[in-house]
């Protein structure tokens, strides 16, 4: 029996996370039966990006070009590197106006169980980096979770063999975890309060 296009339609929406059977139902009902020009519009941004996006070239995150615009952007500080798993966690770091330096995205983090190893996170791209006599600091911003940590402390160990221009090791540091603005102590999980008050200052 042949799948119906609309079947068919579902289940390529079911393939994004967290959606389910009855959210693809939904988005495919309001997509054919509200918004036909939209649809058309969402078919082909899609298949123009799966056409052009890659990797930029340097951090390995999502561009049309060769660079990405942060990469291009000379007045980035190059004695910053700020490894993140994702091109999301970027562009989460992005939105928060708190950062100048440059980017090294993994795109995703050590998983033993999944079978992903160091040469699949591109490692040894991320050792050239840091290694290249311009950067003084890598900070290790990934998950708290128990994958996040281990690519955290596989990685901090690799990079502080690196020593700089001068001889000095390469400085790595992790971004802080603590309790979350405007919670209430009471209901914040333990390990966090844990985290926070080791790394209080």
């Amino acid at each position: 029996m042949a799948t119906s296009h609309l079947a068919t339609l579902i289940e390529a929406l079911r393939r994004l996370p967290g959606v389910g059977v009855k959210s693809a139902q939904r988005m495919a009902f309001h997509l054919l039966q509200h918004d036909r020009e939209g649809a058309s519009r969402l078919a082909q941004a899609l298949a123009a990006a799966v056409e052009h996006v890659r990797h930029c070239e340097r951090c390995h995150t999502f561009s049309d070009t060769p660079l990405c615009d942060t990469c291009a952007d000379p007045s980035r500080d190059a004695r910053q590197l700020c490894v993140v798993e994702t091109p999301a966690d970027q562009a989460a770091l992005e939105r928060s106006g708190g950062y100048k330096g440059q980017y090294f995205v993994l795109m995703g983090r050590l998983s033993p169980l999944d079978g992903i190893g160091t040469r699949d996170l591109g490692v040894q791209a991320l050792m050239r980096r840091a290694g290249d006599g311009q950067v003084q600091e890598v900070i290790l911003a990934l998950s708290f979770t128990a994958e996040g940590d281990v690519t955290a402390h596989v990685l901090s160990q690799a990079l502080r063999a690196i020593q700089g221009p001068d001889g000095t090791p390469l400085q790595v540091t992790r971004l802080a975890r603590g309790v979350p603005a405007g919670s209430e102590l009471e209901y914040v999980d333990l390990s966090t309060i844990a985290h926070a008050l080791v790394d209080r200052r």
